[in-house]
């Protein structure tokens, strides 16, 4: 899980509830100081909430670009029924149009760490082909199927575990088997309390319908190949969810801008946010400068 170095907002930055047509979402919106010049939704991982994004807020709206970070529906601050039905991954990514509909803004570049990689491509494929409302598609630490062998170990304790017991005992019993494995770092208190915080009020079906999809995703990278927009495949230099390798080849295929953040792992966002900011202000400069398909 993406670990932010601080929960302190930039003075531009504030956290809403936005209304839309499938509900209210927590956000937190941060605009720039001098002239936009474009926009972007941030859409969290599996375990993850708006506040991974925290630290590029500062540098993608010093370069003019608002920022929009979002809990998805059943996570952290974003309500969520009690039903795994709600969170099949045609739903969240009918969730993801709507918070950009609500927006308003058009076009938008759209970015989905990890799992929301999955949910955000979901998205853009259901425009059927056209690219939709979007400015363009960063696929951050996302790779072009389910996780490797090793990861569906670990999220399988997620499906098996947490239909019989609650939030508050399965953390514990999670931090007893990181510290058992050596895996548990010391962490400041504010950051021990938030991450506890984030995963009590998480919707535990979301995080058990999610965690199959992650076990499960097929293989849509010809699919989205096919969709007329600029693309980024964006991740640090290893990562324990899909190995490196399997993101080099998925930007080949999709003819797409390929970064890897120096120093960082499966959340660059928190690891490295300046280098990672760098790069996204790069590539949604030149995605914004690209003209139209078929123009």
């Amino acid at each position: 899980m993406s670990r932010p170095t601080s929960l302190a907002l930039p003075p531009n930055a504030t956290p809403c509830a936005l209304r839309t047509s499938r509900g209210e979402f927590a956000v937190v919106d941060a605009v720039p100081a001098a002239r936009e010049r474009g926009a972007a939704l941030l859409v969290p991982g599996y375990t993850g909430s708006k506040e991974d994004f925290l630290d590029l807020l500062a540098p993608l709206t010093a370069a003019g670009f608002r920022v929009v970070a979002v809990d998805g529906r059943g996570q952290h601050e974003t309500p969520g029924p009690r039903d795994e039905a709600a969170y099949a991954q045609k739903e969240l990514a009918a969730d993801v149009r709507a918070v950009a509909d609500a927006l308003g803004v058009r076009p938008l570049h759209v970015l989905g760490h990890s799992l929301g990689g999955h949910i955000v491509r979901a998205a853009v494929l259901e425009e059927g082909g056209g690219a939709g409302p979007w400015a363009s598609l960063t696929l951050m630490s996302s790779g072009p199927a389910a996780v490797c062998a090793e990861q569906q170990v670990r999220t399988r304790m997620a499906v098996d575990f947490l239909p019989t017991t609650d939030m508050e005992s399965a953390w514990q019993a999670m931090r007893a088997m990181d510290a058992e494995n050596g895996a548990r770092p010391e962490l400041p208190s504010w950051l021990e309390e938030f991450l506890h915080r984030r995963w009590v009020t998480t919707v535990p079906e979301q995080l058990i319908a999610t965690a199959r999809q992650l076990m499960t995703e097929p293989d849509r990278v010809g699919e989205l190949a096919a969709v007329p927009l600029p693309k980024l495949v964006l991740s640090g230099e290893v990562d324990y969810a899909w190995p490196v390798a399997w993101m080099d080849e998925m930007a080949v295929r999709l003819d797409a801008r390929r970064v890897v953040i120096e120093g960082a792992g499966h959340s660059p966002n928190a690891e490295r946010p300046a280098e990672t900011a760098a790069a996204l202000i790069a590539f949604w400069n030149g995605a914004s400068r690209r003209p139209p398909a078929g123009s």
